[in-house]
């Protein structure tokens, strides 16, 4: 008499070894369509070190810019070291407060970022759970959902971001600005994602609820919020993907936008957009340094999370595999 163990063995397939979770992930799709794109590549790993730089600020840059009994005035206008008249414990040169541009540049790309993280994390919760609504409710619920987006999506951007903060301005007391203000432009900036992500997510959502599995767990009874969380809310995740990783960029840039314009975060909270308008001032009189880096950081990173946006839009479309 056989055995179980000897039964599996012997049956076809049992000398190939299962593969691990690790294994599966190297020989994905995926991460093929990644390594063949050297493009994608240097894009990740720009991405990668701007944020992991930003995120490390308070260990890797050399002074801290805004501590002001370190700052000294006549070190103020500094230009970068390569330059004649520039010092190597200033690599991109200073300010007009004798800050240091680097350091600089690393802080308020942190405070960047983790606008643009807030930003898409919270128009990512909104958006996929109005799209689920829309999607799944239809009828009225569908068309009011739907009516206010198309509503939205007729202002440009910054507009809508323009308007909450001038309505938070008017609304909080002037003491109290400043210290929200980073949740201020985190709301500002989010209306706009939020409404993409609920456009998509109610377009995919009227596919997949005429599937058969769908219609195969109501007939067995599981709730409707089950069935959109455990089975929908998992087959609309590419497109939502894509989308989160491309407004990542957006985020940051219009954040960078109204702290340009001066609505955005305060001078003790400076950001990228912070950092460009006050090298703007400076610009005609032959300090450029205090615009180019802080703008080039600004580009390199909304155009390296834009190429993997792109990339992977590519790559989780089965038409293009």
């Amino acid at each position: 008499m056989v055995s179980e163990s000897e039964r599996l063995e012997t049956a076809p397939g049992a000398d190939v070894p299962r593969k691990g979770v690790l294994r599966r992930a190297l020989d994905s799709d995926l991460l093929y369509s990644f390594r063949r794109s050297p493009l994608t590549v240097a894009a990740a790993v720009v991405t990668v070190l701007l944020i992991t730089s930003a995120l490390a600020c308070d260990w890797i840059a050399p002074h801290d810019p805004f501590d002001l009994a370190s700052l000294n005035i006549m070190d103020s206008q500094n230009p970068p070291a390569w330059v004649s008249g520039g010092s190597w414990e200033y690599p991109f040169g200073t300010d007009d407060q004798g800050r240091d541009v680097l350091s600089a540049v690393l802080y308020g790309m942190r405070v960047s970022i983790l606008v643009g993280f807030a930003a898409v994390m919270l128009a990512l919760a909104a958006g996929v759970s109005l799209g689920l609504l829309a999607g799944f409710a239809g009828g009225w619920v569908d068309t009011l959902v739907m009516r206010i987006c198309d509503v939205l999506l007729s202002f440009p951007a910054i507009l809508i971001a323009l308007l909450i903060d001038g309505i938070a301005r008017s609304l909080l007391p002037h003491d109290r600005q400043d210290q929200i203000a980073f949740y201020v432009v985190v709301l500002a900036v989010t209306v706009l994602p939020a409404v993409q992500f609920a456009r998509t997510v109610r377009g995919s959502t009227l596919v997949e609820r005429n599937r058969e599995y769908v219609q195969a767990a109501r007939v067995i009874g599981v709730h409707p919020v089950t069935i959109a969380l455990r089975h929908v809310l998992p087959n609309v995740a590419g497109p939502v993907l894509v989308i989160a990783t491309i407004n990542l960029a957006v985020a940051v840039i219009n954040e960078a936008t109204l702290s340009f314009l001066g609505v955005g975060l305060p001078l003790t909270q400076p950001s990228l957009g912070t950092l460009i308008r006050v090298g703007q001032a400076y610009l005609f009189s032959g300090e450029w340094w205090m615009i180019l880096f802080p703008s080039l950081a600004l580009a390199g990173l909304a155009l390296a999370v834009n190429l993997l946006g792109d990339w992977l839009r590519d790559a989780l479309n089965p038409k293009l595999r």
